[in-house]
């Protein structure tokens, strides 16, 4: 393999890795900072996509579309900030549910799911564990004949 080609191969890599951490980020995280700077690597990813695939051919185009997607994202990120303050003053947390107050009415409310309810009530039995450096007994009819494996 050639030079060339093993630094676009690396480039491509670590900008699929960038832009597949943003969008587990992005589909994982409620909190809306988080998910716009998730939104923010997946730009980057792409970014250094478009400068490997440009260095590779020997012109400035994927270059030049980065620094529109720099300016673009630069743009985003003061829009964002300005409806994440909005958004905190108004209700007092970020979390992403928060703005389903803002959908058309026509949409059905968003019903998010209640975590279930812990038992206050101990268990019947605590796990005990062997002490350290000691072998715990195991009848032989356990492991010579498992009919559960």
């Amino acid at each position: 393999m050639s030079p060339e080609i093993a630094l676009l191969n690396n480039y491509l890599i670590v900008g699929a890795l960038l832009f597949g951490i943003g969008m587990i980020g992005f589909l994982s995280r409620r909190n809306m900072i988080v998910m716009f700077l998730a939104a923010e690597m997946m730009l980057q990813g792409v970014s250094l996509s478009l400068v490997a695939w440009s260095r590779f051919h020997n012109n400035f185009d994927g270059q030049m579309l980065v620094v529109f997607i720099i300016a673009v994202a630069a743009c985003e990120a003061a829009i964002v900030l300005a409806l994440t303050m909005t958004l905190f003053q108004r209700r007092g947390k970020l979390d992403i549910a928060d703005w389903h107050g803002l959908r058309e009415s026509n949409l059905p409310p968003f019903q998010d799911e209640p975590l279930p309810a812990e038992s206050e009530e101990p268990p019947e039995t605590w796990p005990h564990l062997s002490p350290s450096g000691v072998a715990p007994t195991v009848p032989p009819e356990q492991t010579d004949f498992r009919p559960k494996v």
